[in-house]
Parts: structure tokens; C-alpha cells; sequence
């Protein structure tokens, strides 16, 4: 069940609405529309001396979540409604996270419309946002899984509790030491990731492989080293992005984040996670034990089930203004 919607404006301002509890945020949420899967568009062609016709292809369209509101007196209903104004402006990009029983995701899309009812005796306000990408994605503190290959995994957290004072029981961190990991994916949808190779020495030349489908990318440290002046050193950062509409391969030296996309091998693949089991392997020419290796991605959804608890709270009393 859905428990609150929280929307964050361009400016980063944001309003948690309570679905239980509507007089702390001054909106009484009536109903929320595209909240589930959108809608695909199935491409097919027709075949003048077959039945039916033939596959070709599918896309997924954007999506429209249209949000009904209820203003309430807090303590003036024209209050209220110039918070909508300023939570909800007009062509302007927000974001939008829902928090349900078992799962935190979030969208982004740009304001529409934001229509109120003024002159009715109980003031609503219909707003309509637009959002290109019809995914949700996993949000707060286990929005992003980070899978360690070689590196340090930090363990230590808070509260703790120390059973010994004179044995070394609390862990802060474990060493990882492998060149091979599988990243477990539970989305609906594929979806890119994000490649942090971090080097402690010199590294020539990295071939990374997703094994299960035999994709593979490769970083050519020679046209590094001719493109700014020397190859992967000490201290040096490489970040890879497959994310659609985000792909990029960036170096961070000495703080300065330089575009290194024409190091990447003409041949190689940007790898997408699928659902279940993903098997990722790196191999250096020179180096391996100089690299931290880590990839980092978050979970797509195609959406939400529908519902609202009110954990016990009277509606006809949060709907009174």
C-alpha cells in the first residue's frame, strides 16, 4: 500500500505527502492516476499471403501520473493552493518518491498542468506531470547496490555492540581480492550500470566481460596516454556509465574529470543488467593487483500496485476543510 509521496521541485524544495495524514502537508490526496505499467506500442507488419502479421518491434511509452489534491485550511485554504504553485511550477522538472510497504522508487517528470477548482466550497486541484522515462527507479538508503571485486567493503555500522575488550570481534571493513563477482538483478526491466576502476599503481589496458552473454568493453591505456599524456597512474579514476541516455567514460585525475569515450575499443558492448544472475569479469595487462574494481546500479520497475492505507485514519475527516 501506498504510505506517502514525496515531490522535490526544481530548486530542490520538497513537500512529503502523508496519504494518512493530510493536515501536515495541507493536501488531502484524493487519488493518483498512472502509477501502474505503461502503455507499449507493439510494431507488427503485415503479410498480404499470411494470416495475421509478423513481430518487429516494441517500445514503451512515456508515462502521465495525474495527481488529484484536496487543499485543506493550514492555516489559509490560499495558502495552500500557492503551495501547489510552488511544489507543482508549470513546465518545470520534478521528482516524485513513493513509499509503499516494501519498496522506496522514484520517477522524474515535468509539470503539465496544475488546475484548481477555486470557486468550488471544497477546493481541489488536479496537477498532471509528464515523465519521459515510464520507469521507476530504487531509491533511499538501498536505492543503489554496489558489488565490491577488488577493494575494501566497508562493514561497520551503527548501533554496535562490543562482546569483547580483548578480542578484535568488530569488523570495519573486508578485503576483497577477486576478478570475477555476480551481480544478482531483480528489476523488471534492463538496465545499465555504473563502473568505477580506481587505481593504486600503474594499469595497462583493462578488457572487462559480462560472461553471460559474452559482451565485452575494452580501455585502451595507449590512446590514454596519447590522448592526456600518460596512461592509468596512481591515483587515476575511471568511471563508466552504460545507463541509457547517460552513457559516458570520464577520467578523474588530480580532480579534474576528463572525456576519455574515444579510449573505449570501437568493437565493445555497453552492458545492460538483465533479471537474475549477471557474471562480470575484468582482466589487466599489467597491474591487476593495483586496480579496485566496483560496480554500482539501481533497480528499474515498471510500476506500482495500486492502493492507499490510511493505518485507521477517518477519510471523510481528512477530506474536511
Amino acid at each position: 500500500m501506498i504510505r506517502a509521496v514525496t515531490v522535490t521541485n526544481y530548486l530542490g524544495e520538497s513537500k512529503r505527502f502523508e496519504l494518512a495524514f493530510p493536515e501536515k502537508s495541507g493536501f488531502a490526496v484524493q487519488s493518483i492516476s498512472g502509477l501502474g505499467p505503461s502503455k507499449a506500442d507493439i510494431n507488427t507488419t503485415e503479410i498480404s499471403t499470411n494470416d495475421g502479421s509478423l513481430y518487429n518491434s516494441a517500445r514503451v511509452n512515456s508515462r502521465n501520473i495525474v495527481m488529484s489534491l484536496k487543499l485543506m485550511f493550514t492555516p489559509q485554504i490560499e495558502d495552500t493552493r500557492q503551495d501547489s504553485y510552488k511544489y507543482f511550477p508549470i513546465k518545470k522538472r520534478v521528482t516524485l518518491l513513493i513509499e509503499t510497504d516494501n519498496r522506496i522508487c522514484e520517477t522524474y517528470g515535468y509539470v503539465e498542468s496544475n488546475e484548481p477548482d477555486i470557486f468550488s466550497s471544497d477546493e481541489t486541484t488536479q496537477i498532471s506531470i509528464v515523465c519521459p522515462d515510464p520507469y521507476f527507479y530504487s531509491a533511499g538508503s538501498d536505492g543503489t547496490n554496489t558489488t565490491i571485486f577488488y577493494g575494501v567493503e566497508p562493514l561497520f555500522e551503527f548501533a554496535f555492540s562490543n562482546e569483547s575488550l580483548t578480542e578484535s570481534l568488530i569488523e570495519f571493513g573486508e578485503i576483497k581480492n577477486e576478478t570475477e563477482q555476480t551481480v544478482y538483478y531483480s528489476g523488471d526491466a534492463e538496465i545499465g550500470v555504473v563502473i568505477t576502476i580506481h587505481a593504486i599503481g600503474n594499469v595497462r589496458n583493462i578488457t572487462i566481460y559480462n560472461t553471460g552473454t559474452r559482451e565485452v568493453m575494452r580501455i585502451d591505456t595507449d590512446k590514454l596516454e596519447k590522448l592526456t599524456g600518460s596512461g592509468m597512474v596512481a591515483g587515476d579514476e575511471i568511471i563508466i556509465s552504460t545507463i541509457k541516455g547517460d552513457k559516458s567514460i570520464t577520467l578523474l585525475r588530480n580532480g579534474i574529470y576528463t572525456n576519455i569515450l574515444n579510449c573505449l575499443d570501437k568493437d565493445s558492448d555497453w552492458f545492460q543488467l538483465s533479471k537474475g544472475d549477471n557474471i562480470f569479469a575484468y582482466v589487466v595487462e599489467e597491474g591487476t593487483t593495483n586496480v579496485q574494481f566496483k560496480i554500482e546500479n539501481r533497480t528499474a520497475f515498471e510500476g506500482y500496485s495500486y492502493g492507499i492505507d490510511c493505518s485507521g485514519y477517518f477519510f471523510e475527516n481528512a477530506f474536511s476543510a
